[in-house]
């Protein structure tokens, strides 16, 4: 895939990183410099994610600032980060009342 070839390997472990972070949550940017190694790589993290070239199956809407701010998704500030956090936490809201 054309993906495979545009990404390096630090791209690749950052979007790898992503995928861990479960349903509904949210992680730092510092959080996944911290998984992949790279304490000191937290813009470069921002950058990598910026490149998510599956942003459907590859959560980076995810990760957020430090100090709580959403950051940008997908290299726009159009406010759809904010919305599919916000529809996660719906999901995972009502599973669980159904659940109980």
């Amino acid at each position: 895939m054309k993906a495979e070839k545009t990404l390096t390997s630090f791209e690749w472990s950052v979007l790898k990183a992503t995928l861990e972070i479960p349903f509904a949550e949210t992680r730092t940017y510092s959080w996944v410099a911290k998984r992949i190694g790279r304490p000191k790589a937290v813009r470069a993290v921002g950058q990598a994610l910026r490149k998510n070239p599956y942003p459907l199956i590859i959560p980076c809407h995810r990760v957020i600032k430090s100090d709580g701010v959403l950051g940008k998704y997908t290299g726009k500030d159009d406010g759809r980060k904010r919305e599919l956090i916000l529809l996660e936490r719906f999901i995972s809201e009502a599973h669980h009342q159904k659940s109980a």
